[in-house]
């Protein structure tokens, strides 16, 4: 008798150990909608654009962003498909122009930046997964930004520890007439000096 009721207490606290771990280790469905939030929570924009990569263009890229800040700043990850396994292959910020024209010199810029307005007049950007209005005003919102975009390098399927810059399809390089003056108007909207 002594010998069951100690196998009872025994296997009773196994089970109580057991649940307790179990509740911890797996939470209910509603204690994780009550988590706090991560960085990669918001990813939510979908946009496609090709881009220039070294030399070539390719594409479309699936983007899918994020905003930042309201400046707005912008950054967005990027995938050659929608798998759901897929590597990401690009990174771009998008930061808007009063941010990026002053602290900016031409040539760092002509190189390594693009002007969104450019490329989404080109008619290659498509934002996605939107009622059209609201694509639109995610458009008009990104024309007043610019672009850099960082393209990650694979060997096959592994990273090579490589890092290129990619360009938009129809990046314009600018002047130095041509980009005084789009510093000079940022500013005048803005109320810069």
């Amino acid at each position: 008798m002594f010998r069951k009721l100690t196998f009872l207490v025994v296997v009773s606290a196994c089970l109580l150990v057991a649940g307790v771990w179990f509740g911890y280790t797996s939470k209910p469905a509603a204690a994780q909608e009550h988590q706090a939030a991560t960085p990669p929570d918001g990813y939510t924009v979908h946009v496609t654009a090709p881009h220039l990569v070294n030399g070539h263009v390719m594409g479309p890229y699936h983007h899918y962003c994020k905003v930042i800040a309201p400046d707005p700043y912008i950054v967005c990850q990027i995938y050659d498909t929608t798998d759901a396994n897929a590597p990401m292959t690009q990174i771009e910020f998008i930061i808007a122009k009063k941010l990026t024209r002053p602290a900016i010199a031409r040539d760092s810029w002509n190189r390594l930046w693009h002007d969104h307005a450019v490329e989404i007049a080109g008619g290659r950007v498509k934002v996605l997964d939107l009622p059209p209005d609201k694509a639109k005003e995610v458009a008009d919102l990104v024309a007043t930004t610019d672009g850099i975009i960082y393209n990650i390098e694979y060997d096959g399927k592994l990273p090579n520890g490589k890092v290129t810059m990619a360009q938009a399809v129809g990046h314009k390089p600018l002047t130095a007439a041509e980009f005084e003056q789009s510093r000079k108007e940022v500013a005048a909207k803005t109320g810069a000096r």
